[in-house]
């Protein structure tokens, strides 16, 4: 065997594939940590479900048999969809890599699962989530944080990974790096554009260093996506809103209302980055909800007789 041809598969214990795969994941695809420690997870728990058969060896009524398994145990097929993705993944860098002839996991789809509207804010419960009250540092950064999730949907790696040369204060708009690194100009609302400003004048302040993010804690380095899902629960509870508001409901917030006011969906799947337009079709569902509920409150035959 050459230097450079593929390891047989035996020579390897699964767990240093899965590290091997990790590193891949990594350093090759260049894919965020928080994304490789998914893939690693959902990988393990292929490697959990065959433990008595050889990686090598898996055949397809097998790998069917394991999503029949999980989705008898209550996993979704939104969830299902994603493990067989890193699954499929997995078994494409062995092949590639570690000398296996096949990947037992090509043509295999995920059962099909009840799609689900996302929750949103009317419009003055959105509008009173901005009115924080306070004008210290740390509550000018959340604001600007929650006017730039309403006014642009955001996605919340989207907005800790900001960086601080991507906002265009003349132009209105922020460059965001959204799904599969692709990059995107968002724009940027008045009041959000007004909130930033306010926040940018404090970060000097707080900033150590050469940090490059826009938002930053306490400690003068980039914001973590738990630290921004935290202090949205704080605003929330302290202004008297639902305790389940999280980033992904402003973005879903965002989306509904701009749909509510101009109908235009192609816009809406620009702004919020969909690769394809039927993920942005799920929002049709919640515009139909409010002119259903608007129909049912005004007009005169739609109300039932006492």
């Amino acid at each position: 065997m050459g230097a450079n041809s593929p390891a047989k598969p035996a020579q390897h214990t699964r767990h240093s594939l899965l590290r091997s795969y990790g590193d891949h994941l990594t350093y090759e695809r260049r894919f965020s940590a928080h994304t490789v420690a998914s893939y690693r997870r959902d990988v393990a728990a292929l490697i959990e479900l065959t433990r008595d058969i050889p990686l090598d060896r898996l055949e397809v009524h097998q790998v069917r048999r394991f999503v029949s398994q999980l989705h008898s145990q209550g996993l979704g097929g939104r969830t299902l969809a994603r493990m067989l993705s890193a699954w499929r993944g997995f078994f494409k860098f062995l092949v590639r890599d570690h000398g296996f002839s096949r990947n037992p996991v090509l043509g295999i789809r995920a059962p099909k699962s009840a799609r689900k509207l996302p929750h949103a804010l009317s419009p003055d419960e959105a509008a009173r989530l901005m009115q924080l009250g306070d004008t210290n540092s740390l509550a000018l950064r959340d604001k600007a944080i929650l006017e730039l999730f309403y006014s642009s949907g955001l996605r919340l790696s989207e907005l800790t990974g900001l960086a601080l040369d991507g906002v265009n204060l003349n132009d209105a708009t922020v460059r965001v790096t959204g799904k599969g690194n692709k990059a995107r100009i968002v724009p940027v609302g008045s009041h959000a554009l007004t909130a930033l400003k306010a926040w940018l004048r404090e970060r000097a302040a707080l900033v150590r260093g050469d940090e490059s993010a826009l938002f930053t804690g306490k400690n003068g380095r980039r914001l973590s996506p738990r630290a921004v899902q935290s202090r949205l629960k704080h605003w929330a509870l302290k202004l008297g809103l639902p305790s389940k508001v999280h980033p992904h409901v402003l973005r879903h917030s965002f989306a509904s209302h701009v749909l509510q006011s101009s109908g235009d969906l192609r816009a809406v799947q620009e702004m919020l980055g969909h690769a394809s337009i039927s993920t942005t079709q799920v929002y049709t569902h919640l515009d139909f909800q409010h002119l259903a509920k608007a129909y049912d409150a005004a007009h005169p035959r739609a109300k039932r007789k006492s």
